[in-house]
């Protein structure tokens, strides 16, 4: 189940760039007990995700775009953030 952290996320990333595929990965307790876990279960998220709105943009783009719709979770309870992030006609 989905924690509220996770959630959010999931809403914003679908309401800012619509993508065709999405999967949110709780990574936090891979992470349990290392500097900078503060051992929440909500501090370190894998996104994988393809959107149109990444056609023509390069990957450091794609990732501010990213950072600035989920600035308020990176400011807060997220402590890292892997993206792998793709346009449709990327496969």
């Amino acid at each position: 189940m989905a924690n509220p952290v996770e959630t959010m996320m999931e809403q914003k990333l679908r309401d800012a760039f619509s993508p065709s595929a999405l999967v949110i990965e709780n990574d936090s307790h891979r992470h349990a007990g290392h500097a900078g876990s503060p051992g929440t279960g909500t501090s370190h998220f894998s996104v994988t995700m393809t959107a149109a709105a990444f056609e023509g943009m390069g990957r450091v783009d794609r990732q501010r775009k990213v950072y600035t719709v989920l600035a308020d979770e990176l400011a807060g309870p997220v402590h890292a953030l892997a993206l792998r992030l793709k346009a449709p006609s990327e496969g």
